[in-house]
């Protein structure tokens, strides 16, 4: 008798033979990082034929024998003549195990803001430090960034292991200072990986050089994280995108919601409340991809209907009635600044959370987190770009906001000037890691910054 498996079940194992993991990489200048990404890429053989022979025809120019591989992703001439990375590269390849897209971040502390970009939808990160000068300020603040961003699992990838005689000791204390800096951070997940990115060693084939090392490279790493899709334990969220009200013959009183599953599931019959109205209802039908579903999942695109007639539409919330998110006026976050214009006390803006837009004002601007050591600026008055503070608002409209160590989608927003549109600030609702970091560290008086 073979087994009965359930629709969940199911469900599990199809996600798991087609995840999509997306990551990363960050790190102090010249530690690697599109050396790194270029060598992964060219290892994994992910790279057209006429992007390389562009590639070797650059480094030709510039007086190289080999290929230059971080011209894969520095493709900015800016980026090309000063040999840095300036803004946030993405990559999309794929392996026999699993689809990736990767974003190269930048390494200097001016944009330390296309670190959070690149690094605000992350299931991984990839911190390099260079063999030669261990954990550096810039290692620490990007450190934090992703404890910031709770990004569940982060890689130290000591490169240039080849400038160092491939010597284990350095490895080891490289290793050692790092994760424990990291983990008073608050991060859960922490794997250190010896690697020469520029000699390919234990990028995606296991290095001849450090037989002392017997764990994953970092392609293997990369390939076997698990990445979550536990459906059980997510709080279902529908934000409404768009009614559909078609008013035909064949469909005259039709109405359904549509829009993407930011998290969780939802199930045919199943009790919901709609957000900010309160009103309930159960969910009649569930339609994806033109067929009529009982069960339906993140990130999926579906249309919902409801057995009662109810006065929704787009911005509005779908969620279980048993856990649905409570609304507020009152929003308090931590921000990473990203516009070249500050971010003032009493400055008018428009929040857009989910698809939900409001006008909203800042009423305080309680702190300016400093990176390098954890410390908070008390009343800065205003937030530059790369600032990262906490803020209070106050929205014109109830939102139904998660707390961002609950869900990093529907805990995240924008903060936006109302007169062009520039995004302003990135956010995340409720408590930072900076708190429980600071206090995790000042209880750790063997630490010295």
């Amino acid at each position: 008798m073979t087994a009965q498996h359930t629709p969940l079940a199911g469900l599990t194992e199809q996600l798991s033979a087609t995840t999509l993991l997306r990551f990363a990489t960050a790190g102090s200048v010249d530690d690697g990082k599109s050396t790194l990404v270029g060598r992964l890429l060219h290892d994994s053989k992910s790279v057209l034929t006429d992007q390389l022979e562009a590639v070797e025809a650059a480094s030709l120019k510039r007086g190289q024998e080999a290929p230059d591989l971080a011209l894969l992703t520095d493709g900015l001439r800016a980026e090309r003549e000063q040999g840095i990375t300036i803004d946030v590269a993405y990559r999309y390849f794929a392996t026999a195990r699993r689809r990736f897209i990767l974003a190269d971040t930048p390494g200097h502390v001016q944009y330390t803001r296309n670190m959070v970009t690149g690094a605000s939808t992350a299931e991984l990160a990839v911190v390099l430090v260079d063999a030669r000068n261990g954990v550096v300020e810039q290692t620490r603040r990007h450190a934090a960034v992703a404890a910031l961003l709770r990004v569940p699992h982060v890689v130290l990838a000591v490169n240039k292991m080849d400038l160092v005689a491939y010597a284990e000791p350095v490895f080891a204390a490289i290793a050692e200072e790092f994760t424990a800096y990291a983990a008073s951070l608050g991060v859960p997940e922490i794997t250190a990986i010896p690697i020469s990115a520029l000699a390919g060693d234990n990028v995606v084939e296991p290095s001849a050089n450090m037989d002392w090392y017997g764990g994953p490279t970092v392609l293997e790493h990369l390939e076997t994280v698990p990445v979550s899709h536990d459906l059980a334990s997510c709080k279902a969220r529908f934000p409404v995108q768009y009614v559909i009200r078609p008013q035909t013959a064949e469909h005259p009183d039709y109405r359904g919601y549509a829009g993407q599953i930011a998290s969780g599931a939802l199930r045919v019959g199943e009790a919901v409340t709609v957000l900010p109205s309160g009103r309930t209802s159960t969910i009649a039908g569930i339609d994806a991809l033109g067929e009529a579903v009982d069960i339906a999942w993140a990130p999926q695109s579906v249309t919902v209907t409801l057995a009662d007639d109810l006065d929704i539409s787009r911005g509005d919330l779908i969620a279980p009635s048993g856990s649905a998110p409570r609304t507020t006026q009152d929003v308090e976050a931590t921000v990473c600044h990203v516009a070249d214009q500050p971010l003032t006390v009493g400055q008018r803006v428009l929040l857009k959370h989910t698809t939900r837009t409001v006008k909203a004002i800042v009423k305080e601007i309680p702190s300016r987190l400093t990176l390098d050591d954890l410390s908070q600026h008390p009343d800065p008055g205003q937030l530059v770009a790369n600032d990262i503070g906490r803020v209070r608002v106050r929205t014109a409209e109830p939102l139904a906001l998660d707390a961002y160590r609950d869900s990093r989608r529907t805990g995240s927003f924008l903060l936006i000037d109302p007169a062009d549109g520039t995004t302003l600030a990135a956010g995340m609702a409720g408590d930072s890691f900076a708190a429980e970091a600071v206090k995790a560290v000042a209880d750790d008086e063997g630490w010295d910054f």
